[in-house]
């Protein structure tokens, strides 16, 4: 189990699949996706998310909020079954109730989820892709710091190439990226930063970058 300012990040108990499954059949939520999940559907499909941690140590975790202990969706890690140019690779996905979108809750999890990518689990690169006209996973994207080039972009092997959700964006971020940008985006706030940040700067010498990231990891 994780957690962020929050959220609860935690293995799947079946009392989620109900709220799960209707998640699934919500035309708001599924609408970049080829199609709906009914029961069945969600439960076969939680059931490949338990194989998914067994088989790999990590996968989609189910997101909690702390305030109230509702099951809001899902954000994890998840090894694609297709192939494509970038395959094998790692996924970072996300789906969330619509009635609390506009809230920063992907985001916020995704940050912690990315977080766990490099620095738990020891992956090299993360990708994250989408259909292209799905703005609002792309935005999400954007602010976790994945990085794009158009010429990643691909049709999805799994959908007819008139369908109009095959054209695909692909963001993706590795290791050392992250570290030469500073791993400021994906870090959560930490309240004594400040007080800290303030004290050390009194010491000589202390004013640098290398200090500021010190403080921020909590060393």
């Amino acid at each position: 189990m994780f957690e962020t300012k929050r959220l609860i990040l935690r293995e799947w108990r079946d009392s989620d699949i109900p709220a799960f499954a209707a998640m699934n059949q919500d035309p708001k939520v599924m609408e970049f996706f080829p199609y709906t999940l009914d029961l069945d559907g969600t439960k076969a499909l939680v059931e490949r998310i338990r194989q998914h941690f067994k088989t790999h140590g990590f996968g989609l975790f189910a997101v909690e909020l702390k305030s109230t202990g509702e099951f809001i969706g899902f954000v994890g890690l998840m090894t694609p079954n297709f192939e494509a140019h970038f395959t094998p690779c790692v996924e970072i996905g996300w789906r969330i109730a619509a009635k609390y979108w506009r809230q920063g809750y992907a985001t916020e999890a995704a940050r912690m989820v990315l977080h766990l990518a490099f620095e738990k689990y020891g992956l090299q690169e993360v990708v994250s892709f989408t259909a292209a006209v799905n703005l609002p996973s792309i935005a999400v994207m954007k602010k976790i710091g994945l990085l794009h080039n158009p010429k990643d972009d691909f049709d999805h092997p799994k959908l007819d190439k008139t369908h109009p959700l095959s054209r695909h964006v692909l963001y993706r971020l590795t290791a050392k990226e992250l570290q030469d940008r500073d791993a400021i985006l994906i870090e959560p706030y930490n309240p004594e930063w400040p007080e800290r940040a303030a004290a050390e700067i009194k010491k000589p010498g202390m004013c640098s970058l290398q200090s500021i990231r010190a403080f921020k990891r909590g060393k």
